[in-house]
């Protein structure tokens, strides 16, 4: 690893956000005699320092947070690596996170309390799993959520994944009572669209 990587530079493709060190460099000057204030050399002497500093700090806690799926951002890719997942750039960080902590909670014997660990990791809500024995299937009642989420195509893959070959299963999402939207004025009504009102929870 010896003379492969340049001084000061972060690694694993990660790009550092304009300003966002400025938090983590520290004011080295504040240490030193009065004497050193206005003197131009000592002040670009620290000033470069503390720059190294900032970005070594920085660098640690960017790191840091690579090891949590909640936090991650250049580093989901070692987990999808680590995980057997496809990686793609093109999705959202929110997206893939769901993905991996889907896979990861669907490790192990396939249980109705695991599909609905993997299906509240996609919804960011309270989900139901109701099981029809005779019928051979299983249905995903989402609960905690008004409407469709957002990432059903990779919640239909997490769990046609881990679900038993033999069973199918079908989705119930929840949706706005007509009762709910009686408190809503015709033209308060109209300032919203169809989708918004299907979802609407009241004010």
């Amino acid at each position: 690893m010896y003379g492969q990587y340049q001084y000061g530079v972060l690694q694993f493709g990660a790009s550092v956000a304009e300003g966002a060190i400025e938090p983590y460099i520290p004011d080295l000057m504040r240490y030193l005699s009065p004497y050193y204030t206005g003197v131009r050399e000592m002040e670009e002497i620290q000033g470069s320092i503390s720059e190294e500093m900032g970005l070594l700090k920085y660098g640690i806690d960017e790191t840091l947070k690579q090891f949590f799926v909640s936090t991650a951002t250049w580093g989901l890719d070692i987990w999808e690596r680590e995980l057997g997942l496809t990686t793609d750039h093109s999705k959202p960080y929110e997206r893939r996170r769901e993905i991996i902590t889907a896979k990861l909670r669907g490790a192990g014997t396939t249980t109705k309390d695991m599909i609905k660990s993997v299906a509240s990791a996609f919804s960011g809500g309270e989900v139901d799993v109701i099981e029809y024995p005779g019928e051979y299937r299983f249905e995903v009642q989402f609960i905690g959520v008004m409407g469709i989420p957002p990432n059903m195509a990779g919640l239909m893959q997490a769990i046609d994944e881990i679900k038993p070959a033999h069973l199918t299963c079908s989705f119930k999402y929840t949706y706005t009572w007509w009762d709910t939207l009686k408190s809503l004025t015709w033209q308060q009504a109209g300032t919203r669209t169809w989708n918004q009102l299907r979802i609407y929870e009241g004010e």
